[in-house]
């Protein structure tokens, strides 16, 4: 489902991503671990083309993102294509980013509408089953200030979905939350791992990592310094930084 090779990405003398080499296979959830600062969000940015590399590609399917290849030289697409390529991939962030003005059925509906075209009607209903899923079938109504944090990162969740992507990006999806709502978000993402999404989580729940994902990918300084199961990764790791990071962590 995706394929990372080479890649690179600078802003002016500051290289946050030296040569990233990552494959994910269809239905895989990996979670992307390591210090602050160490590229995993800016990596995950990288994928649906919200920065553009310097070097290297992403293959998300048989596409390359964000680019056309003509022989040996890559050229940029143009901001239609893009976002045509983006369809594909759902991204949660940090933050939760709902219109303010709009209902949590109205923030799920709106990318279907006016994206995909989906009649309004359709997309309301299809909006309603996943709020539903996400367990906030009773704030359809209800606008983002009346939501707790948790809540509307599962609207968040619902919108992502809404568009049916092939891929799921979560960018820290609880680092802005009360500890208290964590397990609400996670809970959600444990049920969309156990239907078979392909899904690449950046995350400091070491526990989550642990339970949910198929493999855990330790990054630091630019780079992927380990990637294996869980049971390997987070309990024998080979890598010293790896091994100086749980320890602190864990």
């Amino acid at each position: 489902m995706v394929r990372a090779e080479s890649v690179h990405k600078s802003y002016g003398d500051l290289q946050v991503l030296r040569g990233i080499d990552l494959d994910v296979r269809r239905g895989e959830v990996v979670c992307l671990l390591g210090p602050s600062g160490s590229g995993k969000s800016t990596f995950l940015r990288c994928i649906n083309h919200l920065e553009q590399l310097n070097s290297g590609r992403i293959w998300v399917g048989d596409e390359v993102i964000g680019y056309r290849q003509q022989g040996n030289k890559l050229h940029e697409l143009n901001e239609r294509a893009i976002a045509r390529q983006r369809r594909r991939i759902g991204m949660v962030f940090q933050r939760f980013n709902l219109f303010p003005h709009m209902t949590a059925l109205e923030n799920v509906v709106a990318a279907p509408v006016g994206v995909k075209r989906v009649p309004r009607a359709a997309a309301r209903e299809r909006a309603a089953e996943l709020l539903a899923r996400v367990g906030l079938k009773d704030k359809a109504d209800s606008y983002p200030r009346q939501l707790s944090g948790g809540q509307q990162q599962r609207v968040a969740i619902a919108r992502a979905l809404a568009m049916e992507p092939d891929l799921m990006l979560f960018d820290e999806p609880t680092s802005a939350l009360d500890p208290e709502l964590v397990g609400e978000v996670l809970e959600v993402m444990k049920d969309l791992a156990s239907s078979g999404l392909t899904m690449m989580v950046v995350t400091h729940e070491i526990s989550f990592a642990r339970e949910v994902a198929d493999r855990v990918a330790f990054m630091d300084g630019g780079e992927i310094l380990e990637v294996g199961p869980p049971s390997e990764v987070l309990v024998n790791p080979r890598h010293p930084r790896t091994q100086s990071f749980l320890a602190r962590v864990l």
